[in-house]
C-alpha cells in the first residue's frame, strides 16, 4: 500500500490483547483480541487523509490510543519517522506530543467545564513557546481561530457549555492549527456534531491537510465521510484488516465481501427507500459473529467456502495499490 522506507507511521503485526472480568481473582477472566496481526503504513513522501474504516467494535479506537501512547501494544510495534513511538514518549515526548496530534470523538469531554474555552489554545501558546509575550499569545490565539472560520469575538471568554459541539470540534483545530504537527488522529470526530455542521469541520480538516502540509488518520464507520476526506482507505473488520486502496476505488468496487456490506449499507438519499441499518443477514448477537478460526468475517459471508472456515486469509495484492484478505482471489502458495 505504502512504501515503508518513507513512512511517517508504520504499525508492525500489531496485536492487541484485553484481559477483563474475574473481580479481584483470576477466576473467570478472559481474553479479547481486539487487534490480530495489524500491519500498515502512512507515507511521509506527501501529505495523506488514510482512512480507517469498520463497524463498532472493529479495534478502531483502539489502534488509535496505540499510536497515541495511551495502549501499549501486545505484540508488534508502532514506528514514528521509523522510530519506536514508546522510545518517543520516553526521551522525546514533547517533540512527539507536539507533532502528532488528537481529536477524539466526544467535543464535549475535552474541555474543563470550570475554565473558558480560550484556555485551551493558550496552553498551547505557553507550553509550547509560541509566543514571546501576551499580546503576541491573543494574536496568534485570535489567528487560529479565524483560520478555521470561528469568531473570536463571539467565542473568547465563553464557557464550554456555552459553545454547540461543532464550535468546540473546531476549537480543536484551531488547537492544530497552532501546533502545526505533521500527523493528526482523528477518531469519529463528527459523530456528535450536529449533521448539519459536520461538512464545515471536514472541509476544515481538508484545508489544514493542504495549509500545513499534515497527514491525518481518520477513524470512522461512516463511508460517506471516509470516501469524502480519505486519499486510501483501510477496512478493519474485528480487528483484522480486509481491504486497503485508495478511498474512491474501495467505495467504487469493493473487493472484500465484507467492505461490499458496509457500501451496500450506505443510505439512499430517497425518502421512499427503506434504510437497511443491519449489517447481518439477519439480527444475530455480536458472540455469534465472531469466528472462532479461520476468516474473520466468515459467519457472515454469503461467499463462505470451506477453506475459509479453517484458514485465515492474508493480504494479497489484486490490483495497482489495492488488497484483500479473501479466499475469493485464490489462496497464496
Amino acid at each position: 500500500m505504502t512504501n515503508v522506507e518513507q513512512s511517517l507511521l508504520e504499525l508492525e503485526n500489531i496485536t492487541k490483547v484485553f484481559k477483563i472480568g474475574g473481580g479481584l481473582g483470576l477466576m473467570g477472566r478472559r481474553s479479547i483480541k481486539a487487534l490480530k496481526d495489524v500491519s500498515f503504513a502512512i507515507s511521509g513522501r506527501n501529505p495523506i487523509i488514510t482512512t480507517l474504516v469498520g463497524e463498532s467494535g472493529s479495534g478502531k479506537s483502539t489502534i488509535a490510543k496505540l499510536v497515541m501512547g495511551l495502549l501499549e501494544p501486545t505484540q508488534g510495534q508502532i514506528l514514528y519517522k521509523g522510530r519506536d513511538v514508546r522510545l518517543w514518549l520516553k526521551n522525546d515526548r514533547m517533540t512527539y506530543r507536539r507533532e502528532v496530534q488528537m481529536i477524539f470523538q466526544d467535543p464535549y469531554s475535552v474541555y474543563n467545564p470550570f475554565y473558558r474555552v480560550e484556555r485551551v489554545l493558550h496552553l498551547v501558546v505557553r507550553n509550547f513557546g509560541l509566543a514571546s509575550s501576551s499580546s503576541e499569545a491573543r494574536n496568534l490565539v485570535a489567528e487560529s481561530m479565524e483560520a478555521m472560520g470561528l469568531r473570536p469575538e463571539d467565542l473568547l471568554g465563553r464557557f464550554p457549555h456555552q459553545l454547540s459541539g461543532g464550535e468546540r470540534q473546531r476549537l480543536m483545530l484551531s488547537r492544530i492549527f497552532l501546533m502545526k504537527p505533521s500527523l493528526v488522529v482523528a477518531d469519529e470526530p463528527v459523530s456528535m456534531i450536529d449533521v448539519s455542521l459536520r461538512s464545515i469541520f471536514l472541509d476544515n480538516l481538508l484545508d489544514l491537510k493542504k495549509r500545513l502540509e499534515m497527514s491525518c488518520l481518520y477513524i470512522t464507520h461512516d463511508l460517506n465521510i471516509a470516501h469524502y476526506v480519505g486519499d486510501e482507505m483501510i477496512v478493519l473488520c474485528e480487528g483484522t484488516i480486509v481491504e486497503t486502496g485508495e478511498a474512491e476505488s474501495v467505495v467504487g468496487d469493493p473487493l472484500h465481501p465484507y467492505t461490499r456490506l458496509l457500501v451496500s449499507s450506505i443510505p439512499i438519499p430517497d425518502p421512499r427507500e427503506k434504510w437497511k441499518t443491519s449489517l447481518g443477514v439477519e439480527d444475530i448477537t455480536l458472540k455469534k459473529f465472531e469466528a472462532e478460526q479461520g476468516c474473520v468475517f466468515s459467519n457472515r459471508c454469503p461467499h463462505r467456502m470451506e477453506i475459509c472456515i479453517r484458514e485465515t486469509p492474508s493480504l494479497i495484492s489484486l490490483e495497482a495499490d489495492r488488497q484483500a484478505a479473501c479466499f475469493l482471489y485464490g489462496k497464496e502458495e
